[in-house]
């Protein structure tokens, strides 16, 4: 079974409910797409910061899994989010995490999430711990 195969059998409850769609997934890059519904809004109707937060971190912690030693895990220890312009309801944004550090205690991931026309939404870096 291929990665991208493994990760959508394997999905998490919280990334269904936010509707994330993994497009690719390689040890390298991971890239997934999510639909801004009226839910994921806050007023006026534009995707909440939480949500776009949410998107990435399920985007940094499923290239981590990818990069772990057998039998190893992983959680969230920092993240930090620079918001950059509003996604409106009924936008479909594209997330695309890349490794920054890839040590044997911590893993650093940066995912840009923008607009199909390429307009950036957000920058966001975590750092996850591996167990």
């Amino acid at each position: 079974m291929d990665l991208l195969a493994r990760i959508r059998q394997q999905m998490l409850p919280f990334a269904e409910l936010l509707g994330i769609e993994f497009v690719s997934a390689s040890p390298d890059k991971i890239v997934a797409e999510m639909t801004v519904r009226e839910e994921l809004c806050t007023r006026p109707a534009v995707l909440h910061g939480g949500a776009v937060m949410a998107f990435a971190d399920t985007l940094g912690a499923t290239g981590t899994i990818l990069n772990l030693p057998e039998g190893a895990g992983t959680t969230t220890i920092e993240s930090k989010t620079n918001f950059v312009a509003p996604a409106p309801v009924g936008t479909r944004v594209i997330g695309e995490a890349t490794p920054v550090h890839r040590g044997r205690r911590t893993m650093i991931w940066q995912t840009r999430v923008s607009t199909p026309e390429g307009r950036l939404v957000a920058l966001i870096t975590q750092t996850q711990l591996v167990l």
